[in-house]
């Protein structure tokens, strides 16, 4: 029996021999490989940060101590310690355990995480509610070097450091880019594990106070003494930013040597004030493949233990991401004001393509979803055609922007919306199910989606011709492998199209928007072939402007009409049609709107969470047989 079969608990784990640590890290780590290798999932950030599980649940008193680990992508060793070795072979399957932290799930999970950069914010909250009733624990945020390139990360900070309700707050930086600092040796770390030691913390408070009772000359001997002490610190740290939050700073040091580890966190442990450790740490760390490339094992899908090799199936479409980084090329070549920018995302929002071809116009603004906004807002009042490539979930982040920076001045900024709709395993934090609500309701603002590859690119030409905000959503997955038109021209703004007409006046109408005219134009043909029941058909391409008059006049004459969209119901997609036909007086019809109904949706299989959440073409077949009968 290894050594991870036998904990069940955090407290299991405190009965191993730290000289058998080292061991029960090899084996989670090949756990890990061998889950994520059927399932899909963020292999090397979790690989990264083993070490770090094991001695924060070696060191603290868990769940009574409280681990925050942002994003929640790197916890799949938390997992493993905290009572769910056993179901981890789950993960990110429907009705399987989560892919990030959740408190439905563990009390061991002490916030439901998913986003960039909450962390700090989150443990602050807790270590001040735990104050106002009168409770300790130590309250632990684990945050990624790429997460700190968030302003929430630094608003987090920055009330830590000025409220007095944070000292029992740890923020642990896990820099597994050495993108803040490379000062990881022996001296760096003799200092991290001196200058964490109670005994020195209390000395140098007691000769603190000492000088500053010293008669007209005791705080400018204060002062002397701790700007030496600074200027020393600076020297072989990277810690200065911190402490000007009031934090007390150690590190760096190596996040895979444990036994150091525990020890500078047994240290840390007791201290009474905030306190920041700086770790050193691998993304990908054991496996050789995930260490060569960690971009692509951040996040991956099914892949070949042996080789790293993932599998992908022959002959499939090419995806929308890349037929839009692909189109986006294409553009560029033809209109210098073109110019991309993306949050940290590149490779995720096929971008690669024109950093490559365009380098001097394109931006990696970081995970700083605001500001990118913004800063596209400013290139386009220059005349540039800024394209905000971004993860539907992750646009959520910068909605005041889109209005009091985009909108209200109505610049020309083109948001290429990636995974709208259902996007499958990662869950109910990362579906793109709400940007049709929360974007038709702009002023000035153009919101269209493509029914399949071949019209994102004319949507897209459109966009760039168009001269105010204008938004392209499109889902995640593989194009529905139509041929690609060899030229993109524009699509009239707020023109519908109708793909197939009824035969009688008492057809059925079906009104659908993005992915899901495929599903209605499958409904179509299951109603006429099986139930003798016709339809016409149309694909909306616009959410706004609605073309009321191309809908108008069917619905008009029909007694039936279907909406299907990949959007919450509440303020989409249907709604939208319902109000329109409201404002031109037309009525006599019944209407059923299909959608995400009032409901965060959980993770699972794209196809299989579509047909549970009714947006599939059974579903559109069994809402015309209810709505007919």
């Amino acid at each position: 029996m290894g050594l991870l079969e036998t904990i069940d608990s955090p407290d299991d784990l405190k009965q191993i021999d730290r000289l058998d640590l080292p061991q029960l890290a090899q084996e989670i780590r090949q756990t890990i490989i061998e889950v994520v290798a059927k399932n899909g999932g963020h292999l090397a950030p979790s690989l990264g940060t083993v070490e770090l599980a094991i001695a924060l649940h070696y060191v603290f008193d868990t769940p009574h101590d409280k681990i925050i680990w942002d994003v929640g992508h790197q916890s799949y060793a938390h997992k493993l310690l905290t009572g769910r070795r056993d179901v981890f072979g789950s993960i990110r399957q429907h009705q399987g355990i989560s892919g990030f932290t959740r408190v439905s799930e563990s009390p061991y999970d002490a916030f439901t995480t998913g986003h960039s950069s909450t962390s700090i914010s989150a443990a602050l909250g807790i270590t001040a509610a735990k104050q106002l009733k009168e409770e300790r624990s130590k309250v632990i945020a684990v945050i990624g070097d790429g997460s700190m390139t968030a302003g929430l990360a630094y608003e987090g900070l920055n009330q830590a450091g000025d409220t007095h309700k944070d000292k029992d707050l740890i923020v642990i930086l896990n820099d597994n880019d050495m993108s803040i600092s490379p000062n990881v040796g022996a001296l760096s770390s003799f200092l991290s594990r001196t200058f964490s030691a109670k005994r020195l913390q209390d000395m140098r408070r007691e000769i603190g106070d000492f000088l500053k009772s010293l008669p007209r000359i005791g705080d400018d001997m204060y002062q002397l003494a701790k700007r030496s002490e600074e200027s020393f610190k600076a020297f072989v740290t990277p810690g200065m930013l911190f402490e000007a939050f009031n934090f007390e700073y150690f590190g760096p040091i190596n996040g895979h040597k444990l036994n150091h580890l525990i020890n500078i966190l047994q240290n840390i442990k007791v201290l009474e004030e905030p306190v920041l450790l700086h770790v050193i740490t691998k993304k990908g760390k054991g496996y050789a493949p995930a260490e060569k490339n960690p971009v692509h094992f951040h996040g991956c899908g099914k892949f070949e233990v042996a080789t790293g090799e993932c599998f992908a199936s022959l002959d499939t479409p090419p995806t929308y991401t890349k037929v839009f980084g692909d189109t986006m090329v294409e553009l560029a070549r033809e209109d210098q004001r073109i110019v991309a920018v993306t949050a940290a995302m590149p490779e995720g929002t096929g971008l690669t393509g024109f950093a490559e071809a365009f380098p001097k116009r394109f931006f990696d603004v970081g995970i700083a979803e605001q500001h990118g906004v913004t800063f596209a807002a400013g290139l386009a009042s220059e005349g540039l055609k800024p394209v905000v490539a971004i993860y539907s979930t992750f646009l959520q982040r910068a909605f005041d922007q889109i209005v009091h920076d985009v909108c209200i001045e109505s610049h020309p900024v083109i948001f290429a919306i990636d995974r709208g709709g259902i996007v499958g395993e990662d869950g109910a934090t990362h579906h793109g199910l709400f940007d049709l609500s929360y974007l038709r309701c702009l002023p000035n603002m153009v919101v269209m989606s493509p029914k399949d590859e071949n019209e994102l690119r004319h949507m897209l030409k459109t966009a760039v011709q168009h001269p105010g905000p204008i938004a392209l959503r499109y889902p995640r997955g593989t194009g529905t492998g139509v041929p690609l038109d060899d030229k993109t021209a524009p699509i009239e703004v707020g023109k519908a199209e109708l793909i197939c007409e009824g035969q009688t006046p008492d057809d059925l109408l079906i009104i659908a928007i993005g992915r899901t005219v495929e599903e209605a134009l499958k409904a179509r043909r299951i109603l006429n072939d099986e139930h003798d029941l016709t339809a016409a058909v149309i694909n909306a391409r616009f959410v706004k402007p609605l073309d009321i008059d191309l809908i108008g006049s069917y619905a008009a004459r029909t007694p039936y009409i279907i909406t299907v969209e990949e959007n919450t119901l509440p303020g989409g997609f249907g709604s939208a049609v319902m109000e329109a036909l409201s404002d031109a007086n037309i009525s006599g019809f019944k209407m059923k709107r299909l959608g995400i109904a009032d409901v965060f949706v959980d993770h699972g299989p794209q196809k299989l969470l579509r047909r549970l959440h009714g947006v599939d073409a059974e579903a559109i077949v069994d809402a015309a047989l209810k709505l007919t009968a």
